[in-house]
């Protein structure tokens, strides 16, 4: 009898042992819940007024490189979400692509007929071609990504990605002397007399279709690296997307330059600035 209470309790205890851990992990709660991810966080661009002196170059251009410089103004409404404006400057000169070509080129016509013969002459191609000498955009900025980078364990500096979208906009201009482009009527048509105009299908004399205002899409992106609470290092990526005609010539090769020669093209400039934001003190989070 004895034996067996023995043998009972040893199984009431084996029970309430193996009872006991889960009621305690039931009533075990997250110390962690609710709390914010980072302490402490520096809020370094919630609602600040970003000034960035902002310099880009073209890299996808095919016959002129664009060089320029401007202003970007951007006020953060939050750590996420920002509303800004970009114009620059910019003054252009030849890719490597259009040394090359215009060095193949002849100073001349190559032959009466163009029929027989459409190259341009040198004067010719430089002529039609056209540069940016003001490009920008506005957009909506989102900033989805923010960090510490950390050189040999001693420096530190805070960084954040971001990402924009909007609507581009650029002033494209060419030079083409009457001497040159003097075809008044390139596609045929009908004089002030009622007489029918033949068109003369040479392309190269021509007026250029690829100067005025354009507009169209924008997206970059890019990275600032934070020197301190006020200053930071802008690095970016931009793609300005607008109708143009670099070339100013007859790109569909239907023997006249109109219209129909512009296509939607990509921009690409990469760009680099220093930023600075006011309020100049900033904000820690809980």
């Amino acid at each position: 009898m004895i034996k067996r209470l023995s043998i009972l309790s040893l199984g009431a205890l084996l029970l309430a042992g193996l009872a006991s851990p889960s009621v305690a992990r039931a009533e075990r709660k997250n110390s962690l819940d609710g709390v914010p991810a980072v302490r402490h966080r520096l809020l370094l661009v919630k609602k600040r007024f970003e000034a960035t002196g902002a310099f880009e170059s073209s890299i996808n251009s095919d016959f002129k490189n664009t060089l320029g410089g401007g202003l970007k103004l951007e006020v953060h409404a939050s750590d996420l979400l920002s509303f800004g404006a970009i114009g620059i400057f910019g003054t252009s000169f030849n890719t490597g692509l259009t040394d090359k070509i215009v060095g193949t080129l002849p100073e001349n016509d190559p032959s009466p007929n163009p029929d027989a013969d459409p190259t341009p002459t040198k004067r010719e191609f430089n002529a039609h071609l056209n540069s940016i000498p003001l490009h920008g955009a506005a957009y909506v900025g989102v900033t989805p990504w923010y960090g510490k980078l950390a050189a040999f364990g001693k420096f530190f500096v805070n960084f954040d990605f971001y990402f924009q979208g909007g609507l581009a906009f650029a002033q494209l201009k060419s030079d083409c002397s009457n001497d040159i482009c003097n075809d008044n009527n390139p596609t045929g048509g009908m004089d002030s007399g009622g007489n029918v105009i033949l068109p003369d299908n040479n392309p190269n004399d021509d007026p250029v279709l690829n100067s005025g205002f354009r507009a169209g899409l924008y997206f970059g992106g890019g990275i600032h690296v934070f020197v301190s609470d006020a200053v930071a290092l802008d690095l970016t990526v931009r793609d300005y997307m607008f109708s143009d005609n670099p070339s100013g010539l007859d790109f569909n090769a239907d023997l006249a330059v109109t219209d129909d020669d512009n296509r939607f093209l990509n921009h690409l400039f990469m760009g680099v600035g220093v930023s600075v934001l006011l309020p100049t003190k900033i904000k820690r989070t809980p």
